[in-house]
C-alpha cells in the first residue's frame, strides 16, 4: 500500500535519518521508539504536514509526494495526531466536517451538516455528545474521540494514528479497536504509534522500531515480547526493563495525620456536584473515572481555572476556605497543576525550555530588585532538565520543537522549580514512553517522601494502582467511592465508575 524509502528530515539537528518503511493493505503496523525517536515526524511527512529533506514514497505503486495535508487526504491518507488539531470555538459538527462542509452557493446547509455529524458520532458510539456542542467545552478525552471519529468517517487507504488512546478509558479503547479491526478487514493500511506496549502486542501485525531518528528493525509482533521491544527502543540489551509497577512504592510508612487539603461540597454545574474529601501531607490520591465523569473539571475548580459555584477549600490550617477565583491565588497558596492538555494550557510553545521552566518562579527565585538573575536561571533549569532526562539540544531550544513526552517533562519541571506543596497531575504520562513514565513514577515517590501532596487523575487504572495510596472514583459528576489500598480491584473501581450513570438511567 505504502513505501517510504530513505526518509530524512533536518532542522537545526537531524530528527529523521535515512528511515525506510513499508505498509501492507489490511495491516496494522506499529511504530515504536522513545520520545524524540522520530515517529511523529515520519508520520507527519507521510500525511503531508512536513516536507522531507530527502526521501521517496509510493502509494499503491505510484510516486507519492503530498504538498500538504489536503493533498494527502485527496490521495486517501488520513492522520489523527497526538496533539489535538481542532478549532475550539466551533461546534462538534463543524469540526467533524471542517474541510468538507455541505454547502450551496457558499452557504452551509446546517441541517445536512447536523445529520451527517450525528451519523458519524453514532457510528463511533458517541451518542451522548450533541452535534451543536462547542468543542472547547469538552474535555480532552472526548475531543480525541471526535477527532478519531472524523478520520474514520472518511474513505481512506492509509490511516495514521499517533497515540490515539492516550486520553481514552479502557472501554473507549475497546470501541476504537473494534473499529480498527473493521478497517483492517476492509483493506485499510494503518500506522499505529503508542507507548502502551500491551496495545501493540494486542493489535499490531508488525512492529518497526526507531531510535534517535534511525531505523532499527521491523519484525512480526508475534516474535516480540514487550521486554524485547524496550531493549530495541533503548539500545541497551542489558539494561533493566522499565515497567509499570504492580504495587505502589509506599515511601511514607509513618503516614502524616496532618491534612494538607480539605474540600467540602465543591460544585460547578453538572460535572462537579457536591464533592468532599481530604488529603494528608505526603499522600498520593488517585482519581479514576470515565472520560466526561468530571475528573478534569474537579481539578480546574480546585485550582481556580474554573470558579466553583459553592463549597469550600482549606489548605493546611489556613482559615480562608473560599474557593480560588483565579489560578494565581492557587499558586500563591502552594498549589501546582500539570494540565491534561499541555499544548493549550501548560506551555508557551514558541519560547525556550528555560523560559517555560522558570516562568512560575521568576519573582520567587530569580528576581533581584526586579532584574532576572540569568545565570541562576540557566543553572537551575539545566539541573532539572538533567534530572528529568529531557532530550533537547539545550535549554534555549523552543518547546514547540520538542517531542510530546519531552514537552510534558518541561511542564513538570515548571512546578518543581516553583517548589509547590500540593500537586495536581492530570493525565501526567500521556504521550510519554515507558522509560520516561517510570521516571515520572519515581518523581511521585520523591515528592511524597518530601511531604508533598499529590492528586493524580489518570485513565490508566494500572497507573493509579501502581502509584497511589488511595483511589477516589468519579462518576457522572460525583465522587462516588474512595478505595483504600487493601480494598481496591479493577473490577470494583470500574463498577464504581459506571454507578452514577446506571442510577441516572434507572431514575
Amino acid at each position: 500500500m505504502l513505501t517510504v524509502t530513505g526518509m530524512t528530515k533536518r532542522y537545526a539537528v537531524t530528527v529523521l535519518d535515512d528511515v525506510s518503511l513499508d505498509l501492507r493493505s489490511g495491516e496494522i503496523h506499529a511504530l515504536i521508539g522513545a520520545n524524540g525517536a522520530g515517529k511523529s515526524t515520519l508520520c507527519k511527512i507521510v500525511a503531508g504536514l512536513v516536507a522531507p529533506t530527502h526521501g521517496f514514497m509510493t502509494l499503491e505503486g505510484r510516486p507519492y509526494h503530498p504538498a500538504n495535508k489536503q493533498a494527502a487526504e485527496s490521495a486517501g491518507v488520513e492522520i489523527v495526531q497526538q496533539e489535538l488539531n481542532q478549532i475550539e470555538t466551533l461546534t462538534v459538527a463543524e469540526n467533524l466536517f471542517l474541510s468538507r462542509l455541505p454547502h450551496r452557493l457558499g452557504v452551509v446547509n446546517q441541517k445536512q451538516l447536523d445529520t451527517r455529524a450525528r451519523d458519524a458520532l453514532d457510528r463511533f458510539g458517541l451518542h451522548a455528545i450533541p452535534t451543536k456542542t462547542v468543542m472547547g467545552s469538552l474535555g480532552v478525552g472526548r475531543q480525541q474521540m471526535i477527532e478519531i471519529a472524523a478520520a474514520l468517517d472518511r474513505e481512506c487507504k492509509v490511516l495514521i494514528l499517533d497515540e490515539p488512546t492516550a486520553a481514552l478509558s479502557s472501554g473507549e479503547t475497546d470501541v476504537l479497536f473494534t473499529w480498527l479491526d473493521r478497517l483492517r478487514s476492509q483493506g485499510v493500511g494503518m500506522i499505529y504509534i503508542s507507548h502502551r506496549l500491551e496495545e501493540i502486542s494486542r493489535l499490531a501485525d508488525r512492529v518497526t522500531v526507531l531510535r534517535d531518528g534511525k531505523y532499527v528493525t521491523s519484525e512480526a509482533t508475534s516474535q516480540l515480547t514487550t521486554d524485547r521491544m524496550v531493549e530495541l527502543m533503548s539500545g541497551d540489551e542489558h539494561a533493566p526493563t522499565p515497567s509499570i509497577r504492580k504495587v505502589p512504592v509506599h515511601v511514607n510508612p509513618n503516614e502524616s495525620d496532618t491534612v494538607a487539603l480539605r474540600v467540602e461540597g465543591i460544585s460547578r454545574g453538572k460535572r462537579v456536584r457536591q464533592i468532599s474529601f481530604s488529603v494528608s501531607k505526603g499522600e498520593r490520591l488517585g482519581i479514576a473515572g470515565l472520560v466526561g465523569s468530571g475528573r478534569t473539571e474537579l481539578l480546574r475548580c480546585l485550582f481556580g481555572a474554573d470558579v466553583a459555584e459553592s463549597g469550600s477549600i482549606t489548605i493546611g490550617n489556613r482559615r480562608n476556605t473560599t474557593p480560588f477565583r483565579h489560578p494565581r491565588e492557587a499558586v500563591a497558596a502552594g498549589l501546582a497543576m500539570v494540565t491534561e492538555d499541555r499544548k493549550q494550557n501548560g506551555l508557551l510553545l514558541p519560547l525556550s525550555i528555560r523560559v517555560n521552566t522558570t516562568l512560575a518562579s521568576l519573582q520567587k527565585r530569580f528576581s533581584l530588585a526586579g532584574v532576572i538573575r540569568r545565570s541562576a536561571e540557566r543553572t537551575e533549569t539545566q539541573q532539572l532538565c538533567e534530572s528529568l532526562d529531557t532530550r533537547a539540544t539545550g535549554i534555549e531550544q523552543s518547546v514547540g520543537t520538542l517531542s510530546g513526552g519531552n514537552q510534558q517533562k518541561v511542564v513538570v519541571a515548571k512546578w518543581l522549580m516553583r517548589d509547590a506543596e500540593i500537586f495536581f497531575f492530570d493525565e501526567p504520562t500521556r504521550g510519554i514512553d515507558v522509560a520516561a513514565r517510570e521516571r515520572i513514577y519515581r518523581l511521585f515517590d520523591a515528592l511524597a517522601a518530601q511531604g508533598k501532596t499529590l492528586l493524580i487523575v489518570s485513565s490508566d487504572l494500572d497507573e493509579l494502582v501502581a502509584t497511589t495510596d488511595r483511589i477516589a472514583v468519579m462518576s457522572n459528576g460525583r465522587m462516588v467511592q474512595v478505595f483504600e489500598r487493601h480494598e481496591w480491584s479493577k473490577d470494583r473501581i470500574m463498577q464504581a465508575a459506571f454507578s452514577g450513570y446506571v442510577e441516572k438511567e434507572r431514575s
